[in-house]
């Protein structure tokens, strides 16, 4: 064989260094010296805005999160752990007890059990059944204002022709019926 294929090839003095470094029982040292630049930490607290990269951060529970526009339509969806204990959400029980409590069935559970040895039971349950009704109440009136103030000038059909139609909502029939269902709303409260 000859002299000339056998590769040439010089040790550096950081393969030195790393040898070094084995054989002394120190391998995790560092055997180049890095040059660069250190990124300053800003260190926010809970609530805190700011943007970065062009966008919006926040912290949120104790979690950075980017703030979007469909920021209010993760507050519809429920999250993996419960905000209360933390335990795992699942789907067939936790679901309907979070869109209302914020928190597990399991959580909702002990809060009720604590309202009943409390004696505070039938109270939190009145309160309950109250600010439904005055939900349904202020829902039927939203709707008939609504119904209301339309106008039927005029409506465009799907072939992009204007059609005008005569009649609409009975005003005073309306606010009668809205009246009526009102009052038997509010006597059904306790």
């Amino acid at each position: 064989m000859s002299q000339d294929n056998v590769l040439k090839k010089e040790i550096s003095k950081k393969d030195v260094t790393r040898v070094r470094n084995v054989m002394s029982g120190k391998s995790g040292e560092r055997t180049v010296d890095g040059v660069g630049y250190r990124k300053s930490k800003d260190f926010y607290k809970e609530g805190d805005i700011w943007t970065e990269n062009g966008r919006e951060w926040t912290i949120k529970d104790g979690i950075k999160q980017n703030i979007t526009k469909l920021d209010k339509a993760k507050e519809v969806l429920m999250p993996l752990f419960c905000p209360s204990c933390g335990s795992v959400m699942k789907e067939r029980l936790d679901s309907p007890i979070y869109k209302f409590f914020r928190h597990c069935f399991n959580c909702q559970c002990k809060f009720e059990m604590d309202l009943k040895l409390q004696g505070l039971w039938e109270d939190y349950k009145r309160e309950l059944d109250n600010s439904t009704i005055d939900k349904l109440i202020s829902i039927s009136e939203n709707i008939l204002e609504d119904a209301l103030t339309q106008s039927n000038q005029g409506y465009v059909s799907e072939a992009g022709d204007i059609q005008n139609w005569k009649g609409g909502i009975n005003r005073e029939l309306a606010e009668k019926n809205l009246e009526e269902t009102v009052k038997y709303l509010k006597s059904l409260k306790k």
